[in-house]
Parts: C-alpha cells; sequence; structure tokens
C-alpha cells in the first residue's frame, strides 16, 4: 500500500463531509427561506434563530448565510427569472417549491463551481421530502429550464455523454 493512499482516502471523507455540511446547509436554508415566506419576519432574523438552533453545527454555516443573504436580498429578481418558466401563477406555488426555487436559481447562476446536476438532484430531494405530493417533478422540470439558460455548455454536455 503506497502512502498515498491513506492520505487520498482521508481527503475523500473530508470531501464527502463537506458536501453532507452543503447539503444540511441547503436544507436549514430552504426551512429557513420557508419559515420567512409564511410569516412577516424579516429575513435577518430568521437567520439569527437557526444559526441558534442545536443542529446547525451539522450545516456548513457560511453557505447557509451565503443562500439565505441572495434569497432574502434579490427575492424578486429570482422569482421573474423563475417566472419566465411558469405554467401558473407564482400565488399558486407552495411556499416549500418556493423556498427550494429559489435556492436552486441562486446556485445555478452564482454557484458555478457546484454541478447543475447536484443543483438539480438536491432540489429534487428537498421537494421529494418536504414539498406537495408531485412538487418534485415541478422543481425538477423548472431548475432545468433555468440551467440551460445559465449553465447551457454544462447541460449540453451532459446531453451528449
Amino acid at each position: 500500500m503506497s502512502e498515498d493512499n491513506p492520505h487520498k482516502k482521508g481527503s475523500q471523507r473530508k470531501g464527502q463531509s463537506e458536501q453532507r455540511r452543503k447539503s444540511y446547509a441547503r436544507r436549514l436554508a430552504m426551512q429557513a427561506i420557508y419559515s420567512w415566506l409564511i410569516n412577516d419576519d424579516r429575513w435577518q432574523d430568521i437567520r439569527d434563530e437557526f444559526h441558534e438552533r442545536e443542529e446547525f453545527d451539522r450545516a456548513d454555516g457560511d453557505y447557509f448565510d451565503e443562500i439565505l443573504y441572495h434569497v432574502g436580498e434579490h427575492r424578486e429578481e429570482l422569482m421573474a427569472e423563475l417566472a419566465e418558466h411558469f405554467d401558473r401563477p407564482v400565488e399558486q406555488l407552495d411556499p416549500v417549491e418556493q423556498a427550494i426555487l429559489m435556492t436552486g436559481v441562486y446556485e445555478l447562476s452564482e454557484r458555478i463551481e457546484v454541478p447543475y446536476r447536484v443543483v438539480l438532484n438536491e432540489a429534487v430531494e428537498l421537494a421529494k421530502r418536504f414539498g406537495a405530493a408531485e412538487g418534485h417533478r415541478y422543481v425538477n422540470a423548472l431548475l432545468d429550464k433555468v440551467a440551460g439558460k445559465h449553465r447551457s455548455l454544462e447541460v449540453q454536455a451532459r446531453k451528449r455523454s
């Protein structure tokens, strides 16, 4: 066994751990955004509440803050971008799906280092777990269209392979 193998294995575990922390940050961000959408609180106050939760330590706190900040400060722009692909009025969208979609649009447009398939898969899993019965299909279809706009080369390459 070479000396590189143990180090490499540790590096892979670290990467997986970081992925889990980001995944958990997405989940908490979606829950915080949902809370913000259904309550009349400031997103900053909701952020502070989530920071105090015991399970917050399992998340990538910086990533959580980044998502929440971007969605909180750019909600209208994110929803306008999504509206280009809606087949119904935004008022008919469940707040859970709205939260998931805004998080997905943010990641697709601003976090280019996150593969678009990861963004879509994470969003679909959140929608399956927390959304309406078939909401995950709608989330997948909408974010796939948004990915075509922001990640056209990545999407085309994926379709060719």
